[in-house]
């Protein structure tokens, strides 16, 4: 084999990728990286290779899109080497980076792309004690190995040589010689004599080692402790605080340090020494701090405790499922009141230049919140004045704000602290959320800074959440307003209809049905516009009103279906309806049908039993302006009874349309002799209990009286 037929397979036969970031790392002396590769068919960058961290650390970012505000896709977008140099610059580019990784360090990204294609980003990070700028030896270093990588993955590209799955660059910690050596032997002797504890802990966090001291300070089990997270095997060290700590060491490659108390009342230091393979750790009794401490009140049980990364990820996917306002004043309630100490909560908004109470949770008395509702955003409360200012304010105890804003001393809550936080979205105040304190409470400044973060998300989600409840009264407010709201009396002819809308997206469709008397007889139609949505809403107003009016002039069944479908290919809508029209006369005992793609009708006849009526028709209205509707005349005797449908009554997932039809068919035969309404009623209830129902409803049941 050749060197160019070797190097051209070496993607597919050694870890390419691996290989590469250790090298870029190795020469720039950086401490972590990932490699991406783009997503063949969508504008994804996917992260294949971490370096030097646990994914853990990276992971709101291992999915990427190319249009996300991150320095991967930027560096892929502009094509070019995107350099942040520390903490502070990250914080002002790339905000949610900072909130998720408020560590001192540098990071550089590039693209791996050729001059014809990109395949993917490189990044690389260093501890927050370098040089703020990159130097011209490190920028070439970097852009060369790219350069490399990019020309290696084309070759395979071209060749169709696939890459294999690489395991990430997470180093075990040596123990320091093989195990059973003099050498080995005799330091765990001596560490096991240290009069301090001390454990490893490798990037994951986990205990590699613990001597006899940590075990007796921890009081778990050396066995225990191998092998879990210091923070999930040692009860009283299960706090985010303690965790942060951890991964600003490993991530700033610092000492850091800090006390815990181990219950009841003793004391520990913890000294954590970061390296490229994990961590060491030093635990001591912290006399200074227990003296001092000695008279303090103890914490109180049940301290809320600052959320964690992973509670944030998981509040902000719950977040986006949020769909109306009452959704998202639901889920912080349960999720995030709870995870931050919170024992009550109001979410406030504004219209009209008034204070809007959007909901609230907790209050033993609603009066207390809803006496805001309505209240002009100048009156001097917090909740206004966060909301105009976009500030947040913390109060923490009812002494403080009581003397802040005399007028709370009317009416006051049970409460005794207050954290109110503006949400801003857009770059604009939609609200404000309190967050109520049964007791007097200090609000740390992490804590102060967490609570602002999660206002953020919750601002996105309440953005969203108005913006479609106002889409919601606005498309129910139309379709109110284009479906008959009663039914006319007509001689001979005894009428009921039913609407259900869908149970997602806006909850409103096209499907409509009308009655019109006309000159002794009675015309009746029924349709489908094709979405759900205020378009087809729209486009379901004005076929109604066509049929009416092509109804009023005397056009035949025949006639007003062509008429109504020459009327949507004028309009240039690109949507279809379904229609079936259809002419009564009572008097003669007949019915006159004409049907355009909609489910054929069901007609009972006086002896109960139960027929489809498939009728000749054209196709959907909205498709072919030469089509032709053939109408279709029916006998109606007295006590017949038509039932005319959308296909939402009958379709559903899994279930075969015919068989459906058969199954309406036998609930007709069963309950066709109720009154009407009831039968109504009884039709649609199956839809009507339905979670998940896709479709709307449209139902008009029409029955020829006897004579007299």
């Amino acid at each position: 084999m050749s060197e160019g037929q070797s190097s051209a397979r070496a993607p597919a036969d050694r870890p390419l990728l691996s290989l590469t970031l250790a090298s870029m790392m190795e020469g720039v002396h950086a401490h972590s990286g990932a490699v991406y590769l783009l997503a063949p068919d969508r504008p994804v960058l996917e992260m294949a290779v971490m370096a030097g961290l646990p994914r853990a650390f990276a992971a709101p970012w291992e999915r990427v899109g190319l249009s996300a505000p991150v320095p991967v896709s930027d560096a892929v977008r502009e094509r070019r080497l995107v350099w942040v140099g520390d903490e502070e610059e990250m914080a002002r580019r790339y905000p949610r980076i900072a909130m998720v990784l408020p560590y001192p360090f540098a990071l550089a990204a590039l693209p791996v792309a050729t001059a014809a294609r990109a395949y993917g980003a490189v990044f690389v990070t260093w501890p927050g004690a370098r040089p703020q700028e990159l130097s011209d030896r490190e920028r070439d270093h970097l852009t060369a190995v790219c350069d490399r990588l990019a020309a290696q993955l084309e070759q395979a590209a071209e060749q169709s040589l696939p890459l294999a799955p690489e395991p990430d660059l997470l180093v075990t910690p040596s123990a320091g010689g093989a195990a059973g050596t003099p050498g080995s032997v005799e330091a765990a002797r001596m560490v096991s004599r240290l009069p301090y504890g001390l454990c490893s802990l490798d990037l994951h966090g986990r205990i590699g080692f613990a001597n006899a001291a940590a075990s007796e300070l921890l009081g778990v089990p050396v066995n225990r402790l191998l092998g879990t997270p210091m923070w999930a095997s040692v009860p009283w060290l299960n706090d985010p605080v303690y965790e942060d700590r951890y991964r600003a060491a490993l991530f700033g490659q610092h000492v850091t340090s800090f006390v815990a108390l181990r219950p009841p009342d003793e004391w520990l230091s913890f000294r954590l020494y970061p390296s490229s393979t994990g961590l060491s750790v030093r635990i001591s009794r912290a006399r200074a701090v227990r003296e001092m401490n000695r008279e303090a009140p103890q914490p109180a049980r049940g301290q809320p405790r600052l959320v964690t990364i992973t509670q944030v990820l998981g509040l902000a996917g719950a977040l986006t499922e949020a769909v109306g306002v009452r959704d998202v004043v639901q889920l912080v309630a349960d999720e995030i009141a709870p995870a931050v100490g919170s024992q009550g909560l109001v979410v406030l908004g504004s219209r009209a230049g008034r204070l809007r109470v959007l909901g609230h949770r907790g209050y033993a008395d609603a009066r207390v919140v809803e006496r805001f509702d309505g209240m002009p955003l100048s009156e001097p409360i917090p909740g206004s004045q966060v909301l105009r200012s976009g500030v947040p304010a913390f109060f923490e105890s009812r002494e403080e704000v009581e003397r802040l804003y005399p007028a709370l001393l009317v009416n006051p809550s049970e409460f005794a602290a207050w954290a109110y936080l503006p949400l801003i979205a857009s770059g604009r105040p939609v609200g404000t959320c309190v967050l109520s304190y049964a007791a007097p409470h200090r609000f740390a400044t992490e804590e102060r800074a967490m609570l602002t973060n999660l206002a953020g998300l919750i601002a996105q989600a309440l953005e969203r959440a108005l913006l479609y409840d106002a889409k919601h009264r606005l498309a129910h407010g139309l379709q109110e307003a284009l479906l008959p709201h009663t039914l006319p009396s007509l001689a001979g002819i005894e009428a009921a209809a039913r609407y259900l809308p869908a149970t997602r997206g806006m909850e409103i469709g096209g499907d409509f049905y009308d009655l019109v008397p006309v000159q002794g007889m009675a015309a009746a139609v029924i349709g489908d516009v094709q979405g759900h949505n205020v378009t087809a809403a729209g486009l379901m107003g004005q076929v109604r009103t066509a049929v009416r009016a092509y109804t009023a002039v005397g056009q035949a069944p025949e006639e007003v279906m062509r008429s109504t479908n020459r009327l949507l290919l004028d309009l240039g809508s690109d949507l279809f309806t379904s229609c079936l029209y259809l002419r009564l006369d009572p008097a003669r005992g007949r019915a006159v049908l004409s049907r355009a793609g909609h489910p054929p009708p069901l007609l009972r006849g006086p002896d109960g039993r139960v027929r489809v009526l498939d009728l000749a028709g054209g196709p959907l209205l909205g498709i072919d302006g030469s089509a032709a509707y053939p109408s279709t005349e029916v006998g109606l005797s007295p006590g017949s009874l038509l039932v005319l449908y959308t296909d939402g009554l009958v379709e559903s997932p899994g279930t075969d349309f015919e068989d459906a039809v058969a199954g309406l068919c036998r609930r007709l035969t069963d309950l066709g002799d109720l009154p009407l309404d009831d039968l109504a009623d009884a039709l649609v209830r199956h839809g009507a209990d339905a979670e998940n129902r896709l479709d709307d409803i449209a139902l008009l049941l029409l029955r020829a009286l006897p004579d007299g």
